[in-house]
């Protein structure tokens, strides 16, 4: 399965998902370059759905559905995994609540589209007010191979990275995550994420140091990821 990332409004991320014939549009709110890519290349977009509700991420629904046949998928009913079949391959759809109580992640082959749940060197807002949800998402995400290809639903990688740096400020890894940061195609690996998105950190010795040293609770997984949140 392939994935084409569109930029639309500041910074703003959509997708086509595709494969031999059939696609998948997700937060298409670049509406007139998803569709020329996908006429291009003689793509049906046979289902439109959304990373999650907001506003900014459900913008171009209307327009698509009015200028293709695609047919709608709300992920508002989303509350356990499902499936996708785009010709004979499958895509899964990851409940993640979180960010959001509606908040999917999509993978297939080596990637994840995680929209605002987890981003290229951050996370999001916890907006549903459950951490302990934002949380279990995170894990699962993060349990998938380092291989895995991260694709998220905004470009904040170079405010993300300044936050990273003033955290640890000894990270080596930061140098090298930002050489390979590329705007016009904005993805990561999991392993890099792990390397230095600091609120995926909270099992490595620097972040529980630096936990430490602010007085802040340690003593479980959830405990250090809840801490993190709190100070940063």
């Amino acid at each position: 399965m392939f994935v084409k990332q569109f930029r639309y409004s500041a910074d703003n991320l959509g997708y086509l998902l595709y494969s031999a014939n059939e696609a998948i549009a997700i937060d298409a709110g670049a509406v007139q370059e998803t569709i020329y890519f996908a006429k291009k290349n003689k793509i049906q977009i046979k289902y439109l759905i959304n990373t999650h509700s907001h506003h900014d991420h459900t913008s171009g629904n209307k327009e698509m559905l009015q200028k293709t046949d695609a047919r709608f998928i709300d992920c508002t009913k989303i509350k356990s995994d499902e499936k996708i079949s785009l010709d004979e391959e499958i895509l899964n759809i990851i409940f993640t609540p979180g960010h959001t109580d509606d908040s999917i992640t999509f993978q297939a082959d080596d990637f994840l589209i995680t929209g605002d749940t987890l981003f290229n060197c951050t996370i999001g807002n916890c907006f549903s007010g459950n951490l302990k949800a934002f949380f279990q998402s995170l894990k699962r995400l993060i349990s998938f191979s380092e291989e895995t290809r991260i694709y998220s639903g905004h470009d904040y990688v170079k405010e993300s990275i300044q936050i990273a740096r003033g955290i640890e400020k000894d990270n080596f890894y930061i140098h090298e995550y930002i050489k390979k940061y590329n705007p016009q195609l904005v993805v990561s690996l999991l392993g890099d994420e792990l390397k230095v998105n600091p609120f995926l950190r909270f099992n490595t010795p620097g972040m529980i140091n630096i936990l430490k040293k602010q007085n802040m609770p340690v003593d479980t997984e959830f405990e250090r990821f809840n801490s993190i949140m709190e100070i940063f």
